[in-house]
Parts: C-alpha cells; sequence; structure tokens
C-alpha cells in the first residue's frame, strides 16, 4: 500500500483562487529522505512545497523546510504563510511558530489582512553588479546587494519594472540568487517583480523573502515603517510591509484549493 500524506495546496497573498503565489504545505510525521523530499517537491511544480514536522525540541511548534523543484532553499516567505493557514485553519489558536534550519524561528498569526508573517529583516547595500544589470534589460537607477544572494534593482517608475524582459538563463548561471526589481507604485506604494531562475523559478509569483529584503529598503525611503506592496508577475499579489525593529511583518490573506492526500510508494 501507498504511503498516504496530507497535503493541500494554497494559493497564498491571495483572497481568492487563481491569485497570488502558488505553494503544496504537507505535515508529516517524520523527516523523510531528502531525495524523496526533493522529488515530491519536483512533482508538485510549484514555486515551492513547505515540509512540515513537530518540533521536539519545544523551540517552535513545527519544524519547516522549503524545496523548489530543483533544490532546498534557505527561506521562503509564501509557503511559510501558506503553513500558517493550513495549521491554523486545522489545529486553531491564533498564532503558530516554525523552526527553520537557516532563518531562525519564524512566526505566522492572524491579522485582520488574514494573517501576517514574521521575517528577519534582510539589509542590503548599494553596490554594483554590472553583469547582472545587462541581463536585466533595463536600466536601474541603483543597485543594493546583500551577500546572501539577495539584490535589490531600483527603477524610477512601475511601468520600466513591468517592462522588462531579462535574459533568464544568463541570469541563472549567475546563481541563486533572486533579482528583486522594484519601483514606486501606481495604486500601491511600492511595485516589484521577482526572478530567480538559478533556483529553478524563472519569475516568482509573490515573494515573501523578497519583501523581506523591500521591507527595510523601502521603509527608509517612505520615511515610516509601514507600506503596501504588489508584485506584478502574471499571477499578481498584494501585500502589507510593515518595519519592526528588525523584523519585517507581511501581512495578506491565502486561499485553500485543493486538500487531499499525495500518494507515495513505499
Amino acid at each position: 500500500m501507498p504511503l498516504r500524506l496530507p497535503y493541500w495546496h494554497v494559493d497564498a497573498f491571495a483572497a481568492r483562487p487563481f491569485g497570488g503565489n502558488q505553494a503544496a504545505v504537507m505535515p508529516l510525521e517524520h523527516w523523510l529522505p531528502d531525495n524523496v523530499l526533493q522529488a515530491i517537491a519536483e512533482e508538485n511544480n510549484f514555486a515551492e512545497t513547505a515540509f512540515l514536522v513537530r518540533d521536539a525540541s519545544g523551540a517552535a511548534d513545527w519544524e519547516l523546510r522549503w524545496f523548489t523543484p530543483a533544490c532546498e532553499i534557505r527561506l521562503c516567505g509564501h509557503a511559510t504563510l501558506a503553513s500558517g493557514h493550513v495549521l491554523l485553519g486545522r489545529d486553531g489558536g491564533e498564532r503558530v511558530t516554525f523552526g527553520t534550519r537557516q532563518a531562525g524561528i519564524l512566526e505566522v498569526r492572524r491579522s485582520e489582512a488574514g494573517y501576517e508573517l514574521a521575517l528577519p529583516a534582510i539589509a542590503t547595500e548599494q553596490d554594483e553588479w554590472a553583469e547582472a544589470v545587462a541581463l536585466l534589460d533595463g536600466e536601474p537607477r541603483e543597485v543594493w546587494l546583500n551577500p546572501d544572494r539577495y539584490g535589490i534593482y531600483l527603477f524610477d517608475s512601475e511601468d520600466e519594472v513591468r517592462a522588462l524582459t531579462p535574459d533568464l538563463r544568463g541570469l541563472g548561471a549567475l546563481g541563486d540568487d533572486q533579482f528583486i526589481c522594484t519601483a514606486p507604485g501606481h495604486t500601491h506604494d511600492v511595485v516589484s517583480r521577482v526572478f530567480v531562475p538559478g533556483g529553478g523559478v524563472d519569475e516568482d509569483s509573490v515573494t515573501g523573502s523578497a519583501h523581506a529584503a523591500l521591507t527595510p529598503f523601502w521603509a527608509a525611503r517612505l520615511g515610516r515603517d509601514s507600506f503596501t506592496a504588489h508584485q506584478a508577475s502574471a499571477r499578481g499579489g498584494d501585500l502589507t510591509c510593515r518595519l519592526d525593529g528588525e523584523t519585517a511583518w507581511l501581512g495578506g490573506p491565502c486561499v485553500t484549493v485543493v486538500e487531499g492526500m499525495f500518494y507515495l510508494p513505499e
């Protein structure tokens, strides 16, 4: 008999189906071998699959890991929000915490917007990366980088960001960096598009971890700790962003699209 694994398909940062960013959420009884987790993520073929196991250490409620179809990643915001949506909806409560291998303890809690996700704010410094800029097919006014593979490319207008047609193969050859292209928005304070071809996601739909970098970046420019953001991907998604010390709080709703079982051969 195949092993039956609980499975949720969630659209995160979306108030209705077919928007926001898709994630698979799969609570497990124990950790499966890494190659099996990777094969499941490849089969799901979403930007991320979130795997969860109860945290026996007491440091958090659950252990959490994220896999793209190509690799395990260090931090994923939308799949963490989706995980909070699933667990709080299934088990009740107002908040849930997650222990991660490289991003510390993360939290999702209920809010007026649906949920708020706490991520470590990611600092960037002004720098240059001429090779990446040439591949973006645009002329950013400034480039801000973080050594943990986050790059912010600041453009003058939303129209410029929407018009970008980057060389995705070339960007992917540079590594699994996030290429975060951003500008002031028309109807939101901030607009962005995020490309991660080296991590198996050519253009992400709505990227929580990118907004962990955009939150301190734009808070400093806007002169306030909170603002609204829109990620201008094909699916699109809206977020609230709030800087609280060294924490970026990202808010938005989630909707469950599919709930069922994943059958894994034993």
